[in-house]
C-alpha cells in the first residue's frame, strides 16, 4: 500500500462533509498526513431571459465567500487544536467536481475523502452528483462516505 501523505476533504460545511472529515482525520492520524480542506464557490448564474430587472450578484458572492471563510477558519482552528496539519483553501471557480480533481492533481493528493448526500432517482438525474464526477475523473484513490 502506498503511503498517504495528503488527504483532500472537499467541504460544503454540511453534516455529510463533517462525517467525511471525521474519516479523513482517522486516516491522517494513522499516516501523519496533511489534510487539505477545500471549499468550492461556483459562480452564481443569473438567468437574464426571465425578464426580471438585472440583479447585482457580486454582493451575493462576496457575502457567501465571507461566510465560507468564517466557517473554514472555525474548522481549521479546531483541527489545529487537535494537532492536525491543515491546508485550507477556498476556490472560486467552475464546476465543483472539476475544481476538486484539478486541486488533487496540482497538489499531488494521495487520497480524496468526500461525502455523498445520497440523492437518488429523479433528483440525481436532474442535479447529478459531484461525488460521482470526482470518482470518475480523480487522479488518486477516492474514499466515498455515504450518509447515515
Amino acid at each position: 500500500m502506498l503511503p498517504i501523505t495528503s488527504i483532500l476533504v472537499p467541504t460544503d460545511f454540511s453534516t455529510h462533509s463533517e462525517k467525511a472529515l471525521t474519516y479523513a482525520k482517522e486516516w491522517a492520524k494513522q499516516w501523519s498526513a496533511t489534510i487539505h480542506l477545500v471549499h468550492i464557490i461556483e459562480p452564481v448564474i443569473f438567468p437574464v431571459d426571465w425578464g426580471y430587472t438585472p440583479v447585482d450578484l457580486s454582493d451575493v458572492e462576496k457575502e457567501y465567500s465571507g461566510a465560507a471563510e468564517v466557517e473554514l477558519k472555525k474548522t481549521v482552528d479546531e483541527l489545529h487544536a487537535e494537532g492536525f496539519s491543515v491546508i485550507p483553501q477556498i476556490i472560486h471557480g467552475g464546476r465543483s467536481s472539476d475544481e476538486i480533481n484539478q486541486y488533487a492533481k496540482d497538489h499531488a493528493i494521495s487520497l480524496i475523502c468526500i461525502a455523498t448526500n445520497g440523492r437518488g432517482g429523479v433528483e440525481h438525474l436532474l442535479l447529478g452528483s459531484t461525488t460521482e464526477r470526482v470518482v470518475r475523473k480523480a487522479p488518486c484513490p477516492v474514499l466515498v462516505i455515504r450518509p447515515d
